[in-house]
């Protein structure tokens, strides 16, 4: 394990311990939850309805949900800011380790506890499969950097996708076919549409010593790849997701939002080109990625 020097401000005292791991662990997520949290919850509401939306079952779905996905985040930032300290310092100076809210140590202290608790609650879950999945992952993207490599990381965000959604529809109901489409569809996507996100830092990544794949191929290449796959990927959500539903209202508001959506993005890869307008069009993309699991509660 590679652990970085531990030269930050010991936190702040407050009155309360309770209050202040809640402050901290909302500083460590708060900017991961509309590609971790929203969606997965989402899923799970899909997988409710599915089974006749029984209103009594929903707050108990709500809770497990929550639950198992704060824990599935909290273990993962926990993870990769503690190895990311220095490049953070440079590029996010707003986390809690740059600004001396806890240290290092403190961080994987509450690494080494979140993921034994994670563990647990996958298992009273039904979903430790997963939980042991993604705990792999956080090891593989994390704690060996195998994120500097742009192969890794892709692969483990898409692995990452797959265990998300396939634990927020098992804690509710077994898996299906129907489930299984609307999972490995954007776990398939996510490998190449990822790198959208590495479009504005790549000063930092090549400071840093990280292969991303705009640094690998060129940020003109890139920029061209992933205007094509956001422009096929309204194609590829119709003919795997929403045909299948059926021919309804419904489903064609949903194809027609999503497409447009993705057409968007497509468009602001190539004219949008400044580090700030291109984490506008990251954004974006977790905000479709949250849409798409929120057409699954409309159609399925």
């Amino acid at each position: 394990m590679s652990v970085l020097p531990s030269d930050v401000r010991p936190a702040r005292a407050v009155p309360n311990p309770f209050a202040r791991e809640l402050s901290l662990f909302w500083s460590f997520v708060a900017g991961d939850l509309s590609s971790a949290v929203i969606p997965a919850f989402l899923f799970t509401l899909a997988a409710w309805k599915t089974t006749g939306a029984d209103p009594a079952r929903l707050p108990g779905a709500i809770a497990r949900s929550l639950l198992y996905f704060f824990l599935y985040i909290y273990a993962f930032c926990l993870a990769n800011q503690a190895t990311g300290l220095e490049e953070d310092r440079r590029n996010k100076p707003h986390r809690p380790l740059v600004r001396g809210l806890v240290s290092v140590r403190g961080a994987w202290r509450r690494w080494a506890v979140v993921m034994a608790l994670f563990t647990l609650a996958g298992a009273w879950l039904g979903v430790v499969e997963y939980a042991l999945g993604w705990q792999l992952i956080i090891l593989v993207h994390n704690v060996v950097l195998g994120a500097r490599s742009w192969v890794v990381k892709n692969l483990c965000m898409s692995l990452g996708i797959l265990v998300q959604l396939a634990a927020a529809w098992q804690m509710v109901t077994p898996l299906s076919p129907l489930a299984w489409r609307w999972i490995l569809l954007p776990a398939a996507a996510i490998f190449p549409l990822v790198s959208v996100q590495d479009l504005r830092d790549m000063d930092g990544d090549h400071a840093s010593g990280r292969r991303t794949f705009p640094l690998v191929f060129g940020e003109r290449a890139t920029r061209i790849l992933l205007a094509v796959c956001f422009g096929l990927l309204p194609i590829a959500v119709h003919v795997t997701l929403m045909q299948p539903a059926g021919a309804r209202g419904s489903v064609w508001a949903s194809d027609a939002v999503l497409g447009a959506a993705a057409l968007v993005i497509a468009i602001r890869v190539v004219l949008c080109r400044t580090p700030r307008e291109d984490h506008i069009t990251y954004l974006l993309f977790t905000g479709w990625y949250c849409l798409l699991l929120t057409t699954a509660v409309v159609v399925l």
